[in-house]
C-alpha cells in the first residue's frame, strides 16, 4: 500500500499540484482509483467540469459501497450511530483484514480494532504520498510506472490470502472467467462490464450453494 501511494504522490508533483493537494485528495478519498482520476483531470485542466470528475471518481470507487454492506453486520454492536467514525476508514486494505480478523474478536472490540488498524492505514497512505511527492525527482518515469502495478498486484494478494475459503475462491474465479470480455469490449465499459458479470456470477452461485 505504502509503495502505490508513494508513485500517487509522485504523480501528484509531476501534474503540477501541490504536496497539500496530494494529502487531501489521499485522506479525502482513500482509494487510489479515484484518486487517479483526479489528478488526471486536474492535469487536463479539468477538461469536461469538475461535476464530471467527480462522477468518474465516484465510479471507480463504487465497489467500496458492497464494502460496507459486507462490513456492517460484523462490526455492528450497539446503536448503529457507533459506526459513522468507520466510514473514512472502508478501502481494501482495512476492509480485507477486518474481514480476515475480526470474526475471531470480540464483537464489543471489533469497532476498536477496524478504528485503529484503518487510521493506521490512512495515517501510512498520507505519509507514503508526501514522501512520494517530495521524492519524485529520483524517481524515474518506469519506476513510477512499476510502483503503480504494484496496485492491482497488492489487490491479488489480498484476494490470494483467502483462497482456502469458498466465497472469495468463486469471486476470484468468476472475475478471471469474466475478465476475457476486456479483450472484446469497448475499452470504455470493459473493465466495468467484467466486474459485474463476474461479481454477479459468483454471488448467484454462491446463492444457490446456499440454498442446496
Amino acid at each position: 500500500m505504502a509503495a502505490t501511494f508513494l508513485a500517487f504522490g509522485a504523480a501528484v508533483r509531476e501534474a503540477g499540484l501541490s504536496a497539500g493537494w496530494a494529502l487531501l485528495a489521499c485522506w479525502g478519498i482513500y482509494g487510489m482509483p479515484g484518486q487517479l482520476v483526479l489528478v488526471q483531470a486536474a492535469a487536463a485542466g479539468w477538461a469536461g467540469g469538475v461535476g464530471a470528475v467527480v462522477i468518474g471518481a465516484v465510479a471507480v470507487n463504487a465497489r467500496f459501497l458492497p464494502m460496507a454492506v459486507s462490513l456492517a453486520p460484523v462490526l455492528a454492536h450497539g446503536p448503529r450511530g457507533r459506526l459513522l467514525p468507520a466510514v473514512p476508514f472502508i478501502a481494501v486494505t482495512p476492509w480485507a483484514a477486518a474481514m480476515r480478523a475480526l470474526p475471531g474478536v470480540e464483537r464489543a472490540d471489533r469497532l476498536p480494532w477496524f478504528l485503529g488498524f484503518g487510521l493506521t492505514s490512512w495515517i501510512v497512505a498520507g505519509g507514503a504520498a508526501l514522501a512520494g511527492f517530495f521524492l519524485a525527482g529520483a524517481l524515474g518515469q518506469e519506476a513510477r510506472a512499476a510502483l503503480l502495478f504494484v496496485n492491482p498486484l497488492y489487490y491479488a494478494l489480498l484476494l490470494a490470502a483467502d483462497l482456502d475459503r469458498p466465497a472469495p475462491r468463486r469471486a476470484v474465479l468468476c472475475g478471471a472467467a469474466a475478465a476475457s470480455l476486456a479483450l472484446i469490449l469497448p475499452a470504455s465499459i470493459a473493465l466495468l462490464a467484467a466486474g459485474i458479470v463476474g461479481g454477479t456470477a459468483a454471488f448467484l452461485l454462491g446463492r444457490r450453494r446456499a440454498a442446496g
